[in-house]
Order: C-alpha cells, then structure tokens, then sequence
C-alpha cells in the first residue's frame, strides 16, 4: 500500500488536498482526528487552546512520535488498499517513524502557500477548532513550528504550491494521487 501524507503550515491547503483524495474514494487518516478524540476524553471543548496544549502534553508525555504511532496503529485496523492518505504530519520524529515502519511507500507532499494567503483563509475557513483572530493564528503558526514542522516541511518528498485558484490545486493535487 502506498501512503501519501500531507504536511503544511495551518490553512495552506492540507484539508483541500485530503478533500480531493476523500472524492476520489481515497482512505484518509487525520492525525488530528485523534487529538481530538483525546481531548474528548479528557473533557474537554474542541478549541484551538485545548487541542494544541493535548497535542503538546501528549508528545512531551510518550515521545515526540506519539501521534504517528496512533495513526499507525488505526492503519493496520483498516482494510487494505493500494493508496491511502495521512492528514497532518507535525514533526520530523514522525516522519522518521512513517518511513521506518512504510519504507518507499511514504511519501511525504508539503502544500505550500504565504502567511498572507494562510492568515487570510484562517479568517475565513470556520472549522470547529479555528479561530478568527490574527494574532492566535500567529501564535498558533509559532507552536506549530515549534513542534518541528518547519523540519518536516523543509524534507517533503514533493511541494506543492497553493496560491493559485481551487481548480489549478485540484489538478496538482490529482496528479500526484494518480
């Protein structure tokens, strides 16, 4: 099985991208499904603060890997096809661990696109854990690179970049799933 997993800055597109893969009847892992299912658990609001300080104490608790671990665990429960996506790779000791236990069928696309573009979209996409205001979406792009992501970015396999319009994305996107 060939596994493709998105990384990005928050709002370059990585949602987009698995959006494409869901229509094409591609299996999609969120990483962050399971950061939320966490903070679930403990009670909980699904909010930016909240999701991203579970996030943390979880990777400071069992490794920096704990969530791709997680999603590989989740993996091996799901029936098996010949391509399957991964949503939200943070931290380069995650991508280690993918391609430790995937081998050449990881490959690792980074959507790209500026601050100003992210940030505007940030104000305008309304998911359940975002947050309007500029200077929590800075705070939140901080905690991110933190974790490593700037890494993670920086050693994708194939970027893509995101400034364009919806369908110049698609197609980009599509033909890499292809």
């Amino acid at each position: 099985m060939k596994i493709i997993a998105f990384t990005g800055m928050p709002f370059s597109g990585k949602s987009e991208a698995v959006d494409i893969a869901r229509k094409k009847g591609i299996p999609v892992v969120r990483m962050g499904d399971m950061i939320w299912e966490e903070t679930k658990k403990k009670g909980l609001e699904i909010n930016d603060e909240n999701v991203g300080r579970i996030a943390n104490d979880m990777r400071k608790t069992h490794g920096k890997d704990i969530w791709a671990k997680k999603t590989l665990e989740k993996i091996s429960s799901m029936e098996k096809k010949d391509l399957l996506i991964i949503d939200g790779v943070r931290n380069i000791e995650e991508v280690e661990t993918f391609e430790k236990k995937l081998g050449a069928d990881f490959v690792l696309v980074a959507i790209d696109a500026s601050d100003k573009t992210r940030h505007s979209r940030a104000m305008n996409r309304g998911r359940e854990d975002d947050t309007g205001n500029i200077d929590l979406i800075k705070k939140r792009d901080r905690r991110e690179l933190s974790w490593g992501l700037g890494n993670v970015i920086a050693s994708a396999d194939v970027v893509v970049t995101n400034e364009g319009g919806f369908e110049e994305f698609r197609e980009k996107i599509s033909k890499i799933l292809s």
